[in-house]
């Protein structure tokens, strides 16, 4: 298992353990899992950002209430560490960016990728949220009950439920956590976990066919989100740019990413829905770059174990429409 277990008496008991997970694509998986028994709980709900997220009154009692939590990590949720301490003692923690078998990609920064940090000269409002991504390295020490430093992950990218490979993965973590906890249905969560597998092994070729006739069209996006599903469908990401959803670049800036899109010769731009079309269209303005929109949360998606497939289908259909245009 990935850690020891901080409960007492859960696996014994006949009902199902009280499960919590911190964004969408994880619950989804997580309820897959759980399909039939229980409905696992989610935190960071609709179109919220694990970058930006607060904890209100009422998830704090979910958390202090929750026999399992799981989590990708403290390198993507960094508004979960001191909660988890303070208020999951009683709780099993499962960070399944350190599932066996999940592949880490490290963060890329320098060159054409610009870090999820507010550039020197620009008012700083701008993705202070990402700022996790340039401090993974940032020194604490703290035991989440999974038996090692789980630090040793710094400089890797969050965003790992975006391989679909390392979907399953963790659906496999999933499942053998359910299992210890609640032997009574551990039958039912070993059936689903299959069954999900065999879907997400359908799905991965799905995308591979889908992805094929633009994987070599070169384009940039506003948040580098997506290394992983580059690396499983080699597809051509040539930088990202460091836009903020909430104020106008300046015409300083504006000429700065003309001039980089331009130089990169991107297909098309892609920004996440918290950006307007307007600031989109303005910051493309001028190249030859189509816009388009990839949302790495499902953040419209209705929750549920069918919100990850619509999610990584979305992002191939968003990828497929800009970069197949014209």
């Amino acid at each position: 298992m990935l850690g020891m277990a901080f409960f007492s008496g859960a696996a014994f008991s006949a009902e199902p353990p009280k499960v919590l997970t911190s964004i969408k694509p994880i619950h989804s998986l997580v309820a897959g899992v759980m399909r039939g028994v229980a409905e696992p709980g989610l935190l960071v709900k609709g179109a919220a950002s694990p970058h930006a997220f607060s904890l209100r009154p009422s998830d704090a009692r979910a958390l202090d209430q929750a026999d399992l939590v799981f989590w990708v990590g403290e390198d993507l949720e960094t508004f979960l560490e001191k909660p988890i301490e303070s208020l999951g003692k009683k709780a099993h923690v499962v960070p399944l960016m350190e599932a066996p078998r999940v592949k880490l990609l490290p963060t890329r920064e320098g060159g054409a990728w610009e870090p999820h940090v507010h550039e020197e000269g620009e008012e700083n409002e701008e993705h202070g949220e990402h700022a996790e991504h340039a401090g993974a390295g940032h020194d604490h020490d703290h035991d989440h009950g999974h038996g090692h430093d789980h630090h040793e992950h710094g400089g890797k990218d969050a965003h790992v439920w975006l391989d679909v490979a390392n979907a399953r993965a963790m659906v496999a973590a999933i499942s053998a956590e359910l299992v210890e906890h609640d032997a009574a249905n551990a039958e039912r969560y070993k059936a689903n976990a299959k069954d999900l597998s065999e879907r997400l092994t359908a799905l991965d070729a799905e995308l591979k066919t889908t992805l094929e006739p633009v994987k070599d069209r070169p384009y940039v996006v506003f948040h580098d989100a997506y290394h992983y599903v580059e690396a499983r469908y080699g597809l051509n990401a040539v930088g990202a740019i460091t836009v903020s959803p909430d104020q106008r670049p300046s015409a300083q800036r504006l000429s700065q990413l003309r001039a980089k899109i331009s130089s990169l010769d991107a297909t098309c731009v892609f920004a996440e829905p918290q950006f307007e079309p307007t600031l989109v269209g303005t910051v493309v303005e001028g190249t030859k770059a189509r816009k388009g929109v990839l949302d790495p949360l499902g953040a419209d998606l209705p929750d549920g174990p069918d919100l990850y497939f619509q999610l990584m289908r979305g992002l191939a259909g968003s990828l497929v429409s800009c970069l197949k245009a014209g």
